[in-house]
């Protein structure tokens, strides 16, 4: 494959993950369910921590595991045609999730569309990203806590897993989970920051 071939081929993966993490799901899933829209609620994030606040944990669940399998589906689908197709794809579908065209780039915030890609590239790697977000949200009772925690520490288990390249695009993922969780650390900083199982 020509270097113009492979680069064309890339960009295809990309914008292939972009349009699959695009789907707003849990947009889709509070409308089907006669809720408006979930936006104009709470944080007006459409992922599942605020779906939550409809008081339908089953949409919450739903969205929950859609945003996460669009990820690893992105993954999965370009893997056919070789690992670096599948980095891009995750990318791609990251982007999607966070920066969705449809509803003018206001996505969200992508810790589930973040753990479905790792599902797809490395599965061990989830797994460990589901363990270390478990201890931390024991210990501190801070979903986002748990989840900054565990992404930062996402690329260097990749690493150590042998696997550089997917490490190096982590580390943009990461860079972007963290600054889509801005207001997040500012309350944790500030001692503010809602606790898991906390009313009001």
């Amino acid at each position: 494959m020509s270097d113009e071939a492979n680069l064309l081929h890339l960009l295809a993966a990309l914008v292939f993950g972009y349009l699959l993490g695009s789907i707003p799901f849990g947009l889709i899933f509070t409308r089907m369910a006669g809720l408006g829209d979930v936006r104009k609620i709470g944080s007006g994030n459409i992922g599942a921590t605020n779906v939550l606040r409809t008081g339908r944990k089953g949409l919450a669940a739903a969205t929950l595991i859609c945003d996460a399998l669009k990820g690893t589906a992105a993954v999965l689908i370009a893997a056919q045609w070789g690992p670096q197709f599948a980095t891009i794809a995750a990318l791609g579908a990251f982007l999607g999730h966070l920066f969705p065209v449809w509803l003018r780039f206001k996505g969200g915030k992508g810790v589930a569309t973040f753990i479905g890609v790792l599902i797809g590239l490395k599965p061990l790697a989830a797994l460990i990203f589901a363990l270390i977000w478990l201890g931390v949200a024991v210990a501190s009772r801070y979903s986002s806590l748990s989840a900054l925690v565990a992404s930062a520490a996402t690329p260097v288990v990749l690493w150590l897993l042998g696997e550089p390249g997917m490490a190096g695009t982590a580390v943009i993922l990461v860079a972007l989970l963290w600054w889509k969780h801005s207001q997040n650390i500012s309350r944790l900083l500030a001692g503010t920051e809602g606790k898991i199982g906390q009313k009001g």
